[in-house]
């Protein structure tokens, strides 16, 4: 089994842009997605494409996990056998519940193997610039394992902890993340329904000490009404619906993600759910 062989189980739009680093990398890719078109990109790419998930983790001691949910990345880790599972590093990308990263770092543990919960900070094309975080969480000598692959996906990986507080942090991340796009949609549209240009609001946004980031990588697709998925906004909702629990869960006050929560739901609602997250300013028209 080769050293330097790494599983990647989900292709979508993350997934897909973390195996392209990895073969970027030197590693060897071995891919499982249940759209098979997706591993059929993987295998164009140069990497290998498997037809299980069972498949990945029986060939790959450490595996890469991006999948919708913590559901989802139940349903995968159960699906393999005890076998497959024995001893192996998994690496879940997964934006979930930390109470299930909690779950499946004792199901690994007991097979005599380690959970780590690796959020990614950043859309797929950010990964694929190796502009993106990796927040990770769990056990520190086998995250000491897993750096080589971790550090491929971003600039730079922070430990926050135990298995859940990658979770936990990442969800804080996207909390104000979030809000930022809805900010800057509302800002865009007040501009627009006072008469004022939104490009020039844009420019002077940016200029000005209220820039962020998210001007930089959103502001232009907001004006073009340009939506081609980096991260999808129905993703994004399933993150806020998860951050309200999560606060609920521990005596939180959330009122502005309650109020984003409505928007999202708007921007669904209107058909934008498949598009990416900055689509959130049609929620304002």
């Amino acid at each position: 089994m080769p050293v330097t062989r790494i599983g990647v189980i989900g292709l979508g739009l993350l997934g897909s842009a973390i195996a392209e680093r990895l073969l970027a990398s030197d590693f060897d890719v071995l891919g499982f997605d249940v759209d098979s078109e997706r591993v059929a990109g993987l295998a164009s790419a140069g990497g290998g494409g498997a037809e299980s998930a069972e498949e990945v983790a029986a060939a790959c001691r450490r595996v890469v996990l991006s999948l919708p949910d913590s559901r989802v990345v139940r349903a995968v880790l159960e699906g393999i056998s005890a076998q497959s599972l024995t001893g192996r590093l998994v690496m879940d990308t997964t934006t979930g519940a930390p109470s299930d990263a909690v779950a499946f770092g004792r199901m690994l543990h007991a097979l005599e193997g380690h959970y780590l919960d690796t959020p990614i900070g950043g859309s797929s094309e950010q990964v694929r610039q190796r502009d993106a975080i990796v927040i990770a969480g769990g056990d520190a000598v086998a995250l000491d394992r897993c750096l080589p692959v971790l550090e491929c996906l971003g600039r730079r990986v922070f430990r926050a902890g135990g298995c859940g507080s990658g979770s936990t942090m990442k969800l804080a991340v996207n909390l104000v993340l979030g809000l930022h796009r809805a900010v800057l949609a509302e800002g865009l549209s007040f501009a627009r329904h006072c008469g004022l240009s939104p490009a020039l609001a844009l420019e002077i946004l940016k200029a000005g000490p209220a820039h962020s980031v998210v001007m930089d990588r959103k502001g232009d697709r907001m004006l073009n009404q340009d939506f081609a998925p980096e991260a999808r906004l129905s993703q994004h909702l399933k993150d806020v619906l998860l951050i309200l629990a999560e606060g609920q869960r521990h005596g939180a006050r959330l009122p502005l993600s309650e109020t984003h929560s409505a928007l999202l739901r708007t921007a669904r609602a209107l058909g934008y759910g498949p598009a990416d997250n900055s689509a959130v300013i049609k929620a304002y028209e």
